[in-house]
């Protein structure tokens, strides 16, 4: 459809537009936005982010609204974007699948729901909003007849959509059979979204591995890709799950409309909910102003990761058929709806850098330098490229436009290289030879270890792997020396301070308290901070040893069998291989560690520094309670609880006799849930032979026991 030339300069022109206030070109606007909605919705490929998108249209719509001379029928403003290819067979839609306008603030909802009351012409206390999850995944509409699937179809352009029925019947989640014929219906038309899990599509990916397949950029694009595959198998495989979030249609058996008769859209989704449709449950709710609007939209984008489906906002409705109606529609969206879009997770930028950096075993990892970018309320500015595999599969350059996302809305990560925007300047990245942070003329060669993509520096010279094992040994997740932050160690090894581990325990205090921004109380909190690290049970010190693959799961097993750390200098790769879940890789690493004396002395100077080696009662095996009435049973607790701290809770568990585990799977038996609770709870739900309990509801049990 579009040359790579014209590919090209239609992406330059996105940044023109998206970076200045230029109206003299309305008709390259157009033509740019028609290219992306044609990248987005049928390529699945877009170029930029859903919030630079909204930012053309918008800008279109107002340069239309104060030039209404200047609109034309083949607008983008006055249709809807498409999904069809040119090989594809069509349903029409019974209704037209309208777009949603965008909204960003708390003043964008007020401004909407001032129209609203407006187009209504009602009393301010008679209108309910329904708000619900707007799912990023692909838009369809089901028709039902005599209460049978008769036909599927994408989203389109709004009036028809392709056909999909046979792709569609494969979905556990899509009833083939439906009694709307209960409630008078004898033709419905419904529309949905299709999504796939996030757990389920990183299994997906991981199978897309293993075979040696592509990976699947994102579970929005896998799951629109697998509506639409050749082979309805295909479509089956994906796992893709359909959520519905509208009625559009329903008439009777003579064809008289019945949509005034169901009254509401919220007691309409929860009729369909009891038809044995997927739909929002806690995720919807009703409210009748703005402000609990902001509340509830607020508290969804705030935990919208520990939701297990990808949702880039909420959306409101005018709650009433009979205002709905009132309200009306554009040619382009409804009148009586709107989008709260979250902060985008999504941005392109310039890719300006690529720099290195050593990790605690030598791992050398690349990191994006880039042009600042703003990404879901943070400016990025840099991204870890993971290693050289990584570089290689996306083709990235220096000087590339590159689309950013925010993994987790914590890590950001590089989806990849917009290839459109090359002009030819960019320069190949090429993975460093010899050790990058040592910058001598004998800098260590790298190696590559079978079996594992990192680069690593097997003989360090220069320090950089001895600090990043010091700044991981005193992080929470080691030892946990509160206070005691990677700034502190990077300060004190420039200082001299620090040379190896044992030093942590024995630095001078009262040197520290003279530094700038220190003072006594600060090295008296530091003092006390290590002071208590030294007791720690030996699976935490195992952990914080760095020694490869050992994590805190195997710490703890190993941690179970011993009475002191130096008995290991003892141990051999078979005796390790003898307790359960412990690997061939992790057994010759401790059999690599222990047999080296530079090793065994560190832990001895240690232990003479006060560092406890010993196993402590921590440390031993848990007896469960045999007699217990939870005994056998495997229990997890997730969310807020209020009336007791999560480790007392599953104290409590263990003396009833239960095993608290640590994921939600089909090896659990019991699931307490506190406030807040997010991805576990969903995905236990989905599992009939795990019992869920409310926190209230286990204290009534364990107060029955």
């Amino acid at each position: 459809m579009y040359t790579k030339e014209e590919q090209q300069q239609l992406n330059e022109a996105s940044r023109d537009f998206i970076s200045s206030n230029l109206i003299e070109n309305i008709d390259l606007l157009r033509k740019v936005i028609i290219y992306h909605e044609w990248r987005y919705s049928v390529l699945n490929d877009p170029t930029i982010s859903d919030y630079e998108y909204d930012q053309l249209f918008k800008k279109l719509q107002n340069i239309e609204k104060q030039f209404p001379e200047l609109v034309s029928g083949d607008s983008p403003t006055q249709r809807i974007s498409k999904d069809i290819t040119e090989d594809s067979t069509i349903n029409p839609h019974i209704v037209p699948m309208l777009s949603l306008e965008n909204s960003y603030n708390e003043d964008d909802l007020d401004d909407f729901d001032k129209q609203v009351r407006k187009w209504c012409d009602i009393d301010v206390a008679k209108i309910s909003y329904s708000i619900e999850p707007k799912f990023d995944g692909g838009s369809i509409a089901l028709v039902y007849e005599n209460d049978a699937l008769v036909r599927a179809s994408t989203r389109g352009n709004g009036m028809v959509g392709e056909e999909i029925t046979a792709n569609i019947k494969t979905l556990k989640s899509v009833p083939l059979r439906a009694e709307f014929s209960k409630y008078g219906l004898k033709t419905v038309e419904l529309r949905g979204e299709a999504v796939i899990a996030k757990d389920k599509f990183v299994e997906i990916n991981k199978g897309r591995e293993s075979e040696g397949s592509a990976l699947l950029a994102n579970p929005r694009n896998a799951a629109t890709g697998g509506l639409r595959t050749k082979n309805p198998n295909e479509t089956r495989d994906r796992n893709i799950e359909v959520f519905i979030f509208q009625m559009g249609f329903a008439v009777d058996k003579d064809g008289s409309d019945m949509m005034p008769k169901l009254k509401s859209h919220f007691e309409t989704i929860d009729l369909l909910g009891s038809l044995g449709f997927k739909i929002p449950t806690i995720e919807k709710t009703i409210v009748t102003n703005m402000k609990e609007a902001i509340t509830f939209i607020s508290e969804w984008e705030a935990n919208r990761e520990e939701y297990n489906y990808e949702i880039d906002g909420m959306v409101l409705k005018v709650d009433s058929f009979d205002l709905q109606n009132r309200c009306g529609s554009t040619s382009h969206h409804p009148r009586w709806a709107i989008a709260f879009k979250f902060k985008a997770k999504q941005a392109t930028t310039k890719l300006i850098n690529v720099e290195y950096q050593v990790g605690k075993i030598g791992s050398i990892t690349p990191v994006a330098k880039l042009q600042p970018v703003s990404l879901a309320g943070v400016t990025i500015s840099s991204v870890s490229l993971h290693n050289e595999e990584f570089i290689k599969a996306r083709d990235l350059h220096i000087g590339d436009t590159v689309l950013v996302e925010r993994a987790g809305d914590v890590i950001p990560y590089i989806v990849k290289a917009i290839e459109g925007e090359r002009n030819g300047s960019e320069q190949v990245i090429n993975f460093p030879t010899h050790c990058p942070i040592n910058g001598t003329e004998d800098a260590p060669l790298l190696e590559k270890i079978e079996g594992e993509a990192a680069w690593r520096c097997t003989n360090c010279t220069c320090g950089a792997q001895e600090l990043q094992k010091m700044i991981f040994h005193v992080s929470k997740e080691a030892m946990d020396i509160d206070g005691f932050g990677s700034s502190y160690v990077e300060r004190f090894y420039e200082l001299g301070w620090l040379k190896d581990l044992s030093d942590i325990y024995n630095l001078d205090y009262d040197k520290i308290a003279e530094l700038e921004g220190f003072g006594k109380k600060s090295a008296d909190n530091l003092t006390k901070a290590i002071e208590k690290a030294k007791n720690n049970p030996i699976s935490r010190l195992l952990h914080s040893l760095t020694i490869h693959q050992l994590g805190k799961r195997a710490s703890k097993i190993i941690a179970e069998q011993i009475d002191h750390v130096l008995d290991l200098c003892e141990w051999s790769r078979e005796k390790y291989l003898a307790l359960k879940d412990i690997g061939p890789v992790v057994a010759e690493n401790m059999v690599a560690f222990f047999s080296k004396q530079e090793n065994v002395d560190l832990l001895k100077r240690m232990e003479s520094l006060g560092v406890n080696l010993k196993q402590t009662e921590e440390d031993k095996p848990k007896v469960l309670n045999e007699s217990g009435v939870l005994f056998g049973k495997t229990i997890l607790f997730t969310g807020t609880l209020t009336s007791m701290g999560r480790k007392e809770a599953e104290q409590k568990a263990e003396a009833l006799g239960a095993k608290n585990i640590s994921a939600v799977s089909k090896n659990l038996d019991i699931l307490v849930v506190g406030e807040s609770a997010g991805s576990k709870l969903t995905k236990a739900q989905a599992i009939p032979t795990i019992t869920i309990y409310t926190e209230a509801e286990f204290v009534d049990l364990m107060s029955k026991l």
